[in-house]
């Protein structure tokens, strides 16, 4: 029996898995080391900005998509419970505390204990773990109260034996009490429901099911039903599924679907049959199987709360992730849907599903994979041609057929297949390893015709075939233009474009057909063909709307939208929902970037609902016509602002008060002013859009500091420092990837000038600078004075500078009238001397003949001559003239020697002359016709009379006298 029991539970399970949606949403998963707190999350609520709160271990957490932030309670107990009533306050529950959460004047969060309010002999109680509001009334469940608070007053319920349960629907609040069972909550009294012998088990949940009905869901008996006079077993197939891993938690998630949090099963969806429709466990990407919490936000996401974490499911998101292998390890490299199956080319073989025809999201169908045994190994494409699944795989092409993969040929390895005509085709055309191969279809089956020659030993990885034209891309070589001869066994024309042809590269080209156009993704954006020049020209239709950029990868689906991926970013350009601007819209998928395999990306467009993209792990589904759907308004929220410095100073915590009311915006009348230390500031922003946070990008803009609002970015804060004292408004707003924009939200303050910065000390500078103006205009004046004396100084100066010059040139000019005259009278004394001399040799000459009287008869006459000598030697005429041009050169030397010394003869004089001119004695002897030693006694004769003693130079002596006064 125990075998046996074991072998249900197994194919239990095993069932269970096998009617999973093959489509899982995106699961994100946050630990402790995440947001920074305590491992478990026992209950979790949304205020109606969308802030997420979490009873956390080590208190209250919330979460606004961007950051985390713990507020433990004052004696930090655990958190168990928590509810967020209608006038924005945060009710927790905790062990022996009771209070609630709510803003101050700056926006941060603070505890109010209301455990004053209960009566005094019963404020000690246990965990407290239900919460629950109805209207402006409050209701806490410990095992052993109820505390009931209104109007500022709490009374007290006490159970038969405990209290296991407290929950409310559509305004009726219901209880479970061990010893009475359960039990509604009417005019201040508990009214019973159903009895406790009924129950038999702690109940869980009570949800709407379907009118009056209500649904039941117990820890270990699964569901029940309660209605007005009925109470009964919801008989599931999975009854033993729910027994096992208990049903610990659960809530409504849309009119027919309910998720339930088990101990150790993970999360499961379920219809009101009780039939699963959807797990998520560990398998699925939990963190953890073991649920404490669980809650739907408005956008209809999933939260749970961990035995050790939380984790996030995108349950209404429109992309979910296929993986065809149990192990979730093969990337998806081609897709195909034929006679409703889903055939999937992974890295690791071909795997396939059918398909549930009722559901137009495919994503949801629960069959589970299979593997064509022998496709083992790199599956490149997958093609239906002539009602047959043709593989292109490394090891060459495969024919599926009757459920089975049979393989066509085994080398080269084949990129893919095009039909040379339409149905049904004879021909095929393989791209593969090595070149061209010919298919050829016969008698319902296809046969292989071998290598075409013309074009050898070329990969041929995107090929396309217009008019019988094979248009084949190379990535390393350019595109080829390929015409085949008519027994279909050669190539009869090769042609290749290259750069010469009009493509910007012959590198990283991809070819593809758009708008009934060959079109090639080039370095430098989209190129067609022009068959009139026979080149490759910029698309005149495509360049406009995708730019110069560079396109790995381009598909048209039915409806003429053109999906692309570039730089492993997937796009989409949608002309069926055109923009304000123009007949398109660019929708960008920013939560698949880097997902897609780079170098064989492939998209599958097969309609609106199913769009398959090729990923790294598995297959990516996109539902775009709920994904447009889906695109929830935009919202933007400020979370903190904060002054930095040497202690960071919280300035506003992310919650805005008007009248004591939680509002979505800053009330205009506030007024927040910030001393000057506090002027570098740190603003942190997000989106309550959770499902959205890779879509959304924020721009901000400091009015009164930036001129223009930032360039769009992910990132979510931004810092300023050192801001000048004034006003300020922080704005921000966010958008998502379809330039869809939110409300601007704004924050605005001012920054106190410091006390250098007041008016008074602005008056202050005013009278200084004032004071400092008059100093310096007396300074000037001064200065002024001091250099208009300077200048007439410095005038006076020159006028008597100018007089020195005019006496110095006067001087000069006497100096060389005196020089002239100098000159003069030395040629005057020259002249004499040479005179004297001339006479003196007639003289000498003369002398001897009268002494021998030579010449008898001229002897009287030559007598008579020499007397004439001896008297022209005594005139004193020449002398005369001499002693004026001697004093009027000399400044009267000789008139001041003889005002001096009257006692001096002429002959002194002539001697003082002489001497003055710095003669000789040699030259005074020939002037005065006397001897030399004539001269010598002259010259004692003269110190006598000058009374100038020997050691005297008589020369300075005579400068001396004649110098002084």
């Amino acid at each position: 029996m125990r075998y046996l029991y074991l072998l249900i539970i197994i194919c239990c399970v095993k069932s269970l898995q096998a009617q999973n949606p093959i489509g899982i949403p995106q699961i994100n998963t946050y630990g402790s080391l995440d947001y920074r707190g305590g491992t478990q999350n026992w209950d979790i609520d949304q205020d109606k900005n969308g802030i997420l709160y979490f009873a956390n271990n080590e208190g209250l957490l919330t979460f606004d998509g961007r950051h985390w932030n713990l507020y433990p309670l004052p004696h930090k107990t655990i958190v168990r419970s928590l509810k967020v009533s209608r006038d924005g306050k945060i009710y927790v529950g905790a062990q022996d505390e009771i209070g609630y959460f709510f803003p101050d004047k700056n926006g941060v969060l603070k505890f109010h204990s209301i455990r004053n309010l209960i009566p005094e002999p019963e404020r000690q109680f246990s965990d407290l773990w239900d919460i629950v509001a109805l209207k402006d009334e409050l209701f806490f469940r410990t095992t052993n109260k109820i505390f009931y608070l209104r109007d500022g007053v709490i009374k007290v319920y006490k159970p038969q034996r405990t209290w296991e349960f407290m929950g409310q629907v559509n305004g009726v609040l219901y209880a479970q009490d061990s010893g009475k069972g359960l039990l509604t909550f009417q005019d201040g009294a508990w009214q019973p429901v159903v009895t406790a012998s009924k129950l038999k088990d702690y109940i869980t949940a009570i949800l709407p099911y379907q009118g009056d009905t209500l649904l039941v869901t117990t820890l270990k008996n699964g569901l029940f039903l309660l209605g007005k006079n009925f109470f009964a077993k919801k008989t599931s197939p999975y009854d033993a599924s729910f027994s096992r891993y208990r049903l610990y938690k659960a809530i409504q998630v849309s009119n027919d679907w309910y998720a339930v949090a088990t101990s150790s099963g993970g999360c499961y969806i379920i219809d009101k049959a009780g039939r699963i429709v959807q797990q998520f466990s560990s398998a699925e990407g939990l963190y953890k199987n073991n649920l404490r919490s669980i809650f739907i936000d408005r956008n209809k996401n999933l939260w749970l709360g961990l035995d050790d974490g939380i984790n996030f499911i995108a349950f209404n998101n429109a992309i979910k992730y296929i993986y065809p292998d149990k192990d979730k390890q093969t990337s998806s490299y081609a897709t195909l849907i034929y006679n409703n199956v889903l055939y999937i080319g992974t890295s690791n073989g071909v795997f396939y599903t059918a398909l549930q025809a009722n559901n137009k999201d495919l994503s949801y169908s629960k069959n589970p994979f299979n593997e064509f045994a022998n496709t083992a190994g790199q599956v490149w494409s997958l093609r239906e041609i002539n009602r047959h699944v043709l593989v292109g795989h490394e090891d060459g092409a495969y024919v599926i057929d009757g459920g089975q993969a049979k393989q066509l040929y085994s080398s080269p390895g084949t990129w893919l297949f095009n039909p040379l005509s339409s149905y049904p085709t004879q021909h095929i055309i393989a791209g593969t390893y090595g070149g061209l191969q010919l298919i050829t279809f016969q008698n319902n089956q296809f046969i292989n015709r071998g290598h075409i020659t013309g074009l050898n030993n070329e990969s041929l990885r995107f090929l396309l075939i217009d008019n019988g034209v094979i248009w084949a891309s190379h990535p390393y070589r350019g595109i080829y233009r390929l015409r085949l001869s008519p027994d279909l066994k050669s190539i009869s024309e090769i042609k290749l474009y290259t750069e010469k042809n009009g493509l910007p590269s012959a590198l990283g080209n991809c070819i593809a057909k758009i708008r009934g156009k060959i079109v090639a993704a080039t370095t430098q954006g989209i190129y067609e063909y022009d068959a009139r020049s026979d080149r490759f020209i910029p698309s005149a239709f495509l360049t406009p709307i995708l730019k110069k950029n560079v396109y790995h990868y381009l598909k048209e689906d039915k409806d003429g939208n053109i999906w692309f991926i570039s730089f492993k970013k997937v796009g989409l350009v949608d002309f069926n929902n055109p923009s304000e601007d123009s007949a398109y819209t660019i929708v960008h998928f920013p939560e698949l970037n880097s997902q897609v395999v780079a170098g064989f990306e492939n998209i599958y467009p097969y309609d609106a609902e199913n769009i398959f993209i090729g990923a790294n792990k598995g297959l990516i589904h996109i539902n775009y016509k709920k994904y447009i759907q889906n695109l929830k308004p935009i919202d933007v929220m400020l979370s903190l602002v904060k002054a930095t410095g040497k202690q960071d100073s919280v300035i506003y915590g992310g919650y805005f008060l008007k009248n004591n009311r939680i509002e979505a915006a800053q009330d205009k009348n506030q007024k927040v002013e910030l001393t000057k230390n506090l002027n570098s500031l740190h603003f942190e922003y997000s989106s309550t859009l959770y499902e959205q946070q890779n879509n959304i990008e924020f721009s901000y803009q400091l009015s009164g500091f930036d001129k223009e609002w930032s360039a769009w970015s992910a990132k979510s804060e931004k810092d300023y420092t050192n801001l000048p004292y004034g006003n300020y408004t922080f704005k921000v707003k966010a958008r998502n990837n379809l330039r869809n924009e939110s409300p601007v939200i704004s924050y605005s303050f001012y920054i106190k000038p410091a006390w250098y910065e007041t008016v008074w000390i602005y008056a202050l500078y005013v009278i200084v600078l004032i004071g400092l103006v008059y100093l310096l205009i007396r300074r000037q004046k001064k200065k002024h004075e001091k250099a208009q004396a300077y200048l007439k100084h410095v005038h006076q100066l020159e006028i008597e500078h100018n007089e020195k010059e005019i006496v110095k040139l006067k001087n000069e000019k006497l100096e060389a009238e005196i020089s002239y005259k100098q000159k003069e009278l030395a040629t005057t004394s020259m002249h004499l001397v040479q005179k004297n001399k001339l006479l003196l040799k007639i003289k000498e000459v003369l002398l001897p003949l009268v002494k021998l009287d030579a010449v008898e008869h001229h002897s009287e006459d030559l007598k008579k001559v020499l007397r004439l000598l001896n008297d022209a030697e005594r005139r004193d005429a020449d002398w005369e003239q001499f002693a004026v041009h001697f004093d009027h050169v000399h400044s009267n030397f000789l008139s001041t020697l003889k005002e001096k010394f009257p006692n001096l003869s002429p002959n002194d004089l002539k001697l003082c002359a002489y001497l003055k001119m710095n003669l000789s004695s040699k030259e005074i002897a020939q002037l005065m016709s006397i001897t030399i030693r004539a001269v010598e006694v002259s010259r004692y004769r003269l110190r006598k009379k000058l009374q100038v003693s020997s050691d005297t130079n008589l020369f300075d002596y005579l400068i001396q006298v004649t110098s002084q006064k």
